[in-house]
């Protein structure tokens, strides 16, 4: 294996939101139709299994739920997956037969609460995840928080590879944080399809010189299933909810590919790894550019659980 360059892709779909189990299939059709290709990674958009619920409101309110909004809640909780459940073994059997390396966002579901989460997988199975720090407004009513203890990047032949999730890389603490642990293939998976867009992730990948892979979702209000679930969102059934703008951009913020917008695209570049080293020349974030005696990062990486048993030894 040449462990300089890579085949890397980005899938531009949409969930089937609330249908699970209709989702995993076009994943995995996805992954066969990208392994056809020579695809060695592939990044799918932030909440893919489980849905980005673009337009709900879940009908909460300051000081106030309602019964329609609960059993909404009810629904979404039940098409989330655990993060060591059946689909994600799916997705993972389906890396080994591929020899593929995925970086998938689902809805993770773990007792009462959901958390974005994007999961590492590669040929040897579930490598880790990352759940997201902060979800972004009203996503804070139905989603957890994260903590600092799923930032840890995760090793390919290829070097370190990560995730940084929709608006959490406007922290730049977070991406402070991926880059001293060196990340080469930088993944951000998002719901974010704007034109602004693209300029973030240039510059993320110029800042961290690091190649930038970003997977959106392209999402009609027809593909809403809006008997189950209400949408503020104009009902028109060609109403686009979210445009795509899926990209890959090199360490010199140089695109790729993409971005593409308003069709579902499986899109294709070829890495050069060895333009990382290259593009540090003259500027490294977390090296010679760092000028740690001005500025220092902590980054409290231990699990924030709300309960600890253990006996009265337990140190």
């Amino acid at each position: 294996m040449d462990h300089t360059r890579l085949t890397a892709a980005v899938a531009q779909t949409a969930s089937v939101l609330l249908d699970t189990p209709a989702t995993l299939d076009r994943a995995l059709s996805l992954m066969a139709e990208a392994a056809a290709r020579g695809v060695q990674l592939l990044v799918f958009p932030e909440a893919y299994i489980g849905g980005y619920p673009k337009g709900a409101d879940f009908h909460i309110y300051i000081g106030a739920r309602t019964p329609e909004g609960r059993a909404e809640f009810k629904r979404y909780h039940d098409a989330a997956v655990a993060a060591d459940g059946p689909e994600i073994a799916q997705l993972a059997k389906a890396c080994a037969q591929h020899r593929m390396y995925c970086v998938v966002g689902i809805i993770e579901r773990d007792g009462g609460t959901l958390y974005c989460t994007a999961v590492y997988l590669g040929p040897d199975g579930v490598l880790g995840k990352h759940r997201k720090l902060m979800p972004t407004a009203l996503e804070r009513l139905v989603w957890g928080f994260g903590d600092g203890s799923t930032l840890k990047a995760v090793d390919t032949p290829w070097g370190k590879l990560g995730a940084v999730i929709c608006w959490e890389n406007y922290m730049p603490m977070l991406r402070m944080a991926m880059y001293q642990q060196r990340v080469a293939i930088y993944c951000a998976p998002t719901a974010d399809d704007r034109e602004s867009w693209v300029a973030t992730m240039r510059h993320v990948a110029m800042e961290g010189r690091c190649f930038v892979l970003s997977a959106c979702q392209h999402l009609r209000r027809s593909q809403f299933p809006a008997e189950r679930m209400n949408n503020r969102l104009p009902e028109a059934p060609d109403t686009v909810l979210m445009r795509g703008g899926s990209l890959i951009a090199d360490p010199l913020g140089r695109l790729l590919a993409g971005p593409v917008y308003e069709k579902d695209d499986l899109l294709v570049a070829e890495l050069d790894l060895s333009l990382v080293p290259q593009a540090q020349m003259d500027f490294d974030p977390v090296g010679h550019y760092a000028r740690p005696d001005v500025f220092s990062l902590r980054v409290n990486t231990a699990p924030q659980d709300a309960v600890r048993l253990g006996d009265r030894n337990d140190g």
